[in-house]
C-alpha cells in the first residue's frame, strides 16, 4: 500500500528538505546584518523602486531606519511607506524554489526556477512600486491594497507559475 504513495511521498519530502534548507539558509543570511538594519537584499529592492518612482516623476527619498531594520520611502516629501524585510519577496521566492525542485526534472528545472525567480522579482519591485504610488495619491486605500489587492498579485504569479510548470514541464511525457 505504501508503494502506491511512494511518488507523492517522494516529492513531498523534496519539498519539505529543500524549504527547510532555503529557509535556514534564508535566516543565517539575515542574521548577518542585524545590526546594521535592513539586509543588502531589501536595500537594494528599496534603491529600485526609488529610481522607478523618481523616472515616473514621484520625487522619492529613502530613509535608512537602522535600528527598527526599515526603510522609509518619502514620495514627494511626504512619508507613504516603509519596507521591512519581508517585503523583499525572499520568503515567495523560497517557497516557488521549493515546489519547482520537489518536481526536479534535469537542467531544465535550473532554468525555470531562474526564470520565474526573475519575474518574481520584477514583479515584487512593480508591486511596491504601486503600493507607494497608490498610498502617495489615494492614502484611503492602503489597507486594502497591501492587506489584499498586492498580496494577490505576488501569490497570484507563484500558482501561475507553478501551474505553467506542472503543466508544461513537469508532467509533461
Amino acid at each position: 500500500m505504501l508503494k502506491d504513495f511512494k511518488p507523492v511521498l517522494s516529492i513531498l519530502l523534496r519539498f519539505i528538505i529543500i524549504y527547510l534548507v532555503l529557509l535556514l539558509g534564508y535566516q543565517f543570511y539575515l542574521n548577518n546584518y542585524k545590526e546594521s538594519g535592513l539586509d543588502p537584499f531589501s536595500k537594494m529592492v528599496a534603491e529600485q523602486v526609488s529610481s522607478i518612482q523618481n523616472a515616473l516623476h514621484y520625487p522619492t527619498q529613502l530613509y535608512n531606519d537602522v535600528a527598527k531594520e526599515q526603510v522609509w520611502f518619502y514620495v514627494k516629501k511626504v512619508y507613504v511607506t516603509r519596507m521591512v524585510e519581508g517585503c523583499n519577496a525572499i520568503s515567495v521566492m523560497i517557497l516557488f524554489v521549493s515546489f519547482v525542485f520537489a518536481f526536479y526534472k534535469g537542467f531544465k528545472t535550473f532554468i525555470y526556477a531562474f526564470i520565474g525567480l526573475l519575474i518574481l522579482y520584477v514583479i515584487n519591485v512593480l508591486r511596491i512600486v504601486g503600493i507607494n504610488l497608490l498610498v502617495s495619491d489615494y492614502k484611503e486605500y492602503e489597507r486594502m491594497a497591501h492587506d489584499f489587492l498586492f498580496p494577490a498579485i505576488i501569490y497570484g504569479t507563484v500558482v501561475i507559475l507553478w501551474l505553467v510548470w506542472i503543466k508544461f514541464f513537469a508532467l509533461k511525457k
